[in-house]
């Protein structure tokens, strides 16, 4: 990737991916009306493709006082495809598999669901930004889909147990996080 002026530019790609990210990206740095509940920022200043999140567990949840840390990769299709997101800190939750990949239809490809769980229109569309991501991961973690879970495990804690062995581990990641969160 070269940097020419202050527009990047992807030899392999072209321009349009990049174009998008840069410019949502200078328009989340100017909002003066930040959507509550997270920070965004480049993990690398000289790649728009990889972003670090930090997550504030939204209030009157389990994860409520929570800082979770997260990595959005976007493809170089975007806006066409979906990025990718991971959690790095360590979350307990019915919708983000044991490696921290979160598991939800705003993140999944566009189109037909091959097992009839999701309507096209709750799946990617390129007019999603970092924004209505960050929202729908916020609402996620209030209100997690047990249906189409990502760890099995947690999402049987969760319908079974959610007062019990549920809540007990989602509150030693929360502590976790608040240890860990601006290492």
């Amino acid at each position: 990737m070269a940097l020419r002026g202050s527009t990047y530019t992807d030899k392999t790609y072209g321009t349009s991916a990049l174009l998008v990210l840069r410019d949502g990206w200078a328009h989340r740095k100017l909002n003066k009306n930040p959507v509550e509940g997270f920070s965004a920022g480049l993990i690398d200043d000289n790649d728009l493709y990889r972003w670090e999140v930090l997550i504030i567990g939204p209030p009157d949840t389990l994860y409520e006082g929570g800082v979770f840390k997260a990595h959005l990769t976007f493809p170089k299709d975007y806006p066409l495809r979906p990025p990718k997101m991971k959690f790095i800190t360590e979350i307990w939750h019915p919708n983000v598999d044991k490696n921290g990949d979160v598991c939800i239809s705003i993140l999944h490809e566009p189109g037909e669901d091959k097992y009839g769980y999701e309507k096209p229109e709750e799946r990617w569309l390129p007019i999603h930004t970092v924004e209505t991501i960050m929202i729908s991961v916020i609402s996620m973690l209030a209100d997690p889909n047990g249906d189409s879970p990502a760890n099995v495990d947690a999402a049987k804690e969760w319908r079974e147990d959610r007062n019990g062995e549920f809540k007990r581990k989602v509150a030693r990641c929360v502590r976790k996080s608040q240890e860990t969160a601006f290492e």
